[in-house]
């Protein structure tokens, strides 16, 4: 399946465990995301600007004053970041109180640093170590509260979407089509109608277990070969699967159950309105630091049947969640060929 149109119309825009009860360690603030740094270095920065004004002057004295604390604030921000991100394994074993404290001890060390830097290079005598200590506190503190109001959000946000994949994948409909094909190949072809309900029972599986908040890219895709194993047995030569899959791309995290809900528009928007079927593609590959998926299918005359998005929508939102802004997810439906793309961290 061809895609380069689709690719230029991009340029163009812009395991599973049984573990039911026992509570996962939850990290409450995860500075290793690029997002957090930029949101973290420009929160700080604007701290500066303002409390420079407090000097009074003409602009350049504004300038001179927001140079010397971004000297001692940046250096201490970053610092703060390296170590909150190096030991984030540790972090999530402790008890949210203790990770919040935590964070605003290092803050206060990190606003030391950064008044020691200062100190250094001026020479001087009279350092304000207690003022840098108490502001890195406070800075660190806001940024804390400011991410584990991130992760309660996210929460709902995760709970509605589990929701919503659940209803998605235990349609009806779909299981009686499904053990109709497995019954009707029982005496026919015993050996196909075996592996049918055992795709079955794998997807089924996936659906029902409680999952993590990301599992590794393999396992989607994994996942997404079930489904459409059990749709090539309903219907035949009508669908016609095409896998391009890179190996080095199987460990990229990406959120449970996001891979399955696109092929399965792919069918129902591309192999079932269509008399003679449909050409579907899933494929991956490693760019760099970045990993691309693609899930591509034809439509019937360039028209598929319009859906709510719903799907789609939940999918970008669990992206965004997981790798804010260094996940990319668009679509593009042209002459025939309707493509999702999405990119995340390797």
């Amino acid at each position: 399946m061809n895609d380069e149109q689709l690719l230029s119309a991009f340029q163009e825009l812009s395991r599973d465990t049984r573990r039911p009860v026992k509570p996962r360690p939850h990290l409450l603030f995860d500075a290793c995301q690029l997002g957090v740094v930029l949101r973290a270095v420009l929160f700080v920065e604007t701290v500066m600007a303002v409390g420079a004004l407090f000097g009074g002057g003409g602009p350049m004295e504004w300038v001179e004053r927001l140079a010397y604390l971004s000297g001692a604030a940046l250096p201490g921000t970053l610092g703060w970041l390296v170590v909150t991100c190096s030991s984030k394994r540790l972090l999530a074993r402790l008890k949210a109180p203790a990770q919040q404290a935590v964070g605003v001890v290092l803050g206060a060390v990190a606003g030391i640093y950064g008044c020691g830097l200062i100190a250094l290079v001026t020479s001087t005598t009279q350092a304000p170590w207690l003022a840098s200590a108490a502001a890195g506190a406070l800075l660190s503190a806001v940024l804390v509260a400011a991410l584990v109001l991130r992760s309660k959000g996210r929460l709902p946000a995760e709970t509605i979407a589990r929701l919503a994949e659940l209803q998605a994948r235990i349609r009806p409909h779909f299981l009686f089509n499904s053990l109709n094909s497995a019954i009707a190949l029982v005496r026919e072809d015993p050996r196909r109608a075996e592996a049918l309900l055992e795709d079955l029972s794998e997807l089924f599986r996936h659906a029902l277990v409680s999952k993590d908040e990301s599992v590794t890219l393999s396992e989607e895709v994994q996942l997404a070969r079930h489904y459409l194993a059990i749709e090539q047995v309903r219907f035949g030569e009508r669908l016609r699967v095409e896998w391009a899959i890179d190996p080095r791309t199987g460990s990229a995290k990406v959120p449970a159950l996001f891979l399955q809900p696109l092929v399965e528009n792919a069918v129902k928007h591309g192999v079932e309105p269509s008399p003679t079927g449909a050409d579907v593609k899933v494929s991956t590959q490693k760019r760099g630091s970045v990993v691309v998926i693609k899930v591509t299918n034809t439509v019937p005359s360039g028209q598929g049947r319009p859906g709510h998005g719903v799907a789609q929508d939940n999918v970008r939102d669990r992206l965004r969640l997981l790798h804010d802004v260094e996940a990319q997810f668009q679509t593009a439906l042209i002459d025939g060929l309707y493509q999702v793309r999405m990119e995340v961290p390797a």
